[in-house]
């Protein structure tokens, strides 16, 4: 059957949603069109390259991820130079192998630029921090004066994952000058909005996956110094607009994978942990596609 999905966010706890998405697959359902954001957007653009999710789980089990953590070359000790690049820079890391790693597996499979693809079949969000914005891709490229079809699919997802401060910002040309892209999960996680619109009849069933408790499970923050005034910031800044849409009759269409214990830049995972994130986000799914009523 076919169905669109949509993936959340959440760094390196998004091996849960490859488990998801075996289980997906082995119940026969095939993605038309996908969207996500950060690691949502990863999954999300290998879906639409073709790869399966055992090849997905392989692409990603395969590649040293603290290679993707590139630094950049200075003769100053790199503790001090760490967070000069950081001030100057504004992430520690440049994030150029992740968007070769990224750019070289979809050409593998003949995906290189929007154009590749059907209208629609794939976007992400990202956040542009110079006019305040969400940035849906490729859909809103015309506003920089870019034409969608010929952008970078790489490029895209590389906006979509840089993690603010964790990786360099992704500086984007336009017309009015140099605009400052981060991680779309500042302003959109999740963004089931994308398919799954009050009032606007569906074309096929919407299914969301999502690295949290849903809101009925969510825990309390516990706010008792900066560093967790700090962590509660973000995520209610990276959960707030997607919350309020999510209504009890979206929710009915979202499978929801806890995902307490992983940091989302924890890139020294075990093979186990690895493995554990994987079969949490199959059980979860078995547990919700087992009652679906699409």
């Amino acid at each position: 059957m076919n169905i669109d999905g949509v993936f959340s966010g959440g760094g390196i706890k998004g091996f849960a949603l490859i488990g998801a998405c075996e289980e997906i697959e082995e119940r026969g359902f095939k993605f038309v069109r996908v969207a996500g954001t950060s690691a949502g957007s990863i999954i999300a653009a290998l879906i639409a390259a073709g790869y399966t999710s055992k090849e997905i789980y392989q692409l990603i089990d395969e590649v040293d991820l603290t290679n993707l953590l590139d630094t950049r070359k200075t003769i100053i000790p790199f503790k001090l130079a760490k967070w000069l690049l950081l001030y100057w820079r504004l992430g520690l890391y440049k994030g150029n192998e992740l968007e070769k790693w990224l750019r070289i597996k979809l050409e593998a499979k003949g995906l290189r630029t929007f154009s590749d693809l059907p209208p629609h079949t794939l976007r992400f969000i990202a956040s542009d921090l110079s006019n305040g914005q969400m940035v849906v891709i490729p859909d809103d490229l015309p506003k920089y004066g870019i034409s969608p079809g010929s952008f970078p699919i790489a490029k895209a997802i590389r906006m979509s994952c840089s993690i603010p401060y964790f990786f360099e910002p992704v500086r984007l040309r336009a017309k009015e000058g140099t605009n400052v892209l981060v991680d779309g999960g500042v302003l959109s996680n999740f963004p089931m909005w994308l398919f799954d619109q009050e009032n606007i009849k569906k074309t096929r069933p919407v299914l969301g996956i999502k690295l949290s408790p849903s809101e009925y499970e969510h825990e309390k923050h516990k706010i008792n110094n900066a560093i967790e005034l700090f962590g509660a910031l973000f995520e209610t800044m990276k959960d707030a607009h997607d919350s309020r849409y999510i209504s009890k009759k979206h929710a009915e269409n979202i499978i929801f994978i806890p995902t307490e214990g992983v940091m989302t830049i924890e890139f020294h995972l075990t093979e186990e942990k690895k493995q554990e994130l994987v079969n949490l986000g199959r059980e979860r799914a078995k547990r919700f596609l087992n009652k679906w009523s699409y």
